[in-house]
């Protein structure tokens, strides 16, 4: 277990406990909770009334369910989430502490929250959902895709919600969609074997664990097929993808230290409705696309946010 300490303003936080869960230990996370303790900071709360304590379990059902019943039994204020694993582990397991969460892809069709008002429930905090449609389009442009390749695992539910999406814009759009669920990085190799036999034209990854973990031997891979990668995961271009579209993970915590900091002020966290990521990224690859033989057209490179060379 990981502990911090951080200051607070107000004196109803004296003393207050915060318990902070990732759903595993991947860059995006730790970016957003490093930007939560910053914003915490920055909102002058210090060491003698607030702890921050903060828990990376193995990535599985039963690890984040020990978390959060470890924060209750603790006494934490104030739960929060990174991810929409462990963020559904925090509903399940309690229902008296506030939950505040960052990074979830889709809280209302996860389950999260029963709307974007209000979560309905002790639960408030940021959505990192972004359009995978404009995604897919955009890729289109770059070069006629028939068959697409999708990497997710569907016990994840924000990478099974992707698929969803992917299987409704490839109905849409016409495209053939090929399917591989990976359960662990043990069986990554198998999964690219399949979309490769199955001569995809591009390959999404979703931002399931395991997808995350291998993603760089994904795009390595890939590229020795001359297979364009893209991903809706912070971070995927600089590793690679030759197309993201990416919701900023500093945003992602100081939304969340936002939220909290409201929450002990006297919210009620029903109260604060779902926020919605207002920092996104249309990242073009050029090296990767050079690397593939893509010409990227003027239009996309108009479209993008952020060009990498």
């Amino acid at each position: 277990m990981l502990c911090a300490f951080l200051p607070a303003s107000d004196s109803r936080a004296a003393g207050k406990l915060i318990a902070a869960l990732l759903t595993c230990d991947l860059p995006r996370y730790r970016e957003a909770h490093k930007s939560f303790v910053k914003a915490l900071v920055l909102k002058g709360y210090d060491q003698s009334n607030i702890e921050v304590i903060t828990q990376t379990p193995n990535p599985d059902a039963i690890s984040w369910s020990n978390s959060i019943r470890k924060f209750n039994a603790i006494g934490a204020d104030v739960i929060v989430a990174y991810g929409t694993s462990a963020t559904l582990a925090a509903l399940r397991e309690t229902s008296d502490i506030p939950v505040v969460y960052a990074d979830v892809y889709g809280p209302v069709e996860t389950g999260v929250a029963k709307s974007m008002d209000s979560s309905g429930r002790n639960i408030a905090g940021i959505s990192s959902k972004v359009p995978l449609v404009t995604l897919i389009k955009t890729a289109m442009e770059l070069k006629p895709i028939r068959s697409l390749g999708v990497v997710c695992a569907t016990r994840e539910e924000g990478s099974l919600l992707q698929l969803r999406e992917a299987r409704r814009i490839a109905a849409q759009s016409g495209m053939t969609l090929v399917e591989t669920n990976l359960t662990g990085l043990a069986g990554l190799d198998a999964a690219l074997a399949s979309l490769f036999a199955a001569r995809v034209d591009c390959i999404y990854v979703s931002e399931c664990t395991a997808g995350s973990r291998g993603f760089e031997k994904i795009v390595h891979r890939a590229g020795e097929l001359k297979i364009p990668v893209i991903s809706q995961m912070p971070g995927a271009a600089l590793k690679g993808a030759v197309l993201s579209l990416e919701a900023d993970p500093v945003e992602q915590g100081q939304v969340a230290a936002d939220y909290v900091a409201r929450i002990l002020a006297g919210k009620k966290a029903f109260q604060l409705p779902v926020a919605t990521p207002k920092r996104v990224d249309l990242i073009v690859n050029l090296k990767a696309a050079k690397s593939l033989d893509i010409h990227v057209p003027f239009p996309v490179l108009s479209a993008a946010t952020r060009v990498l060379k």
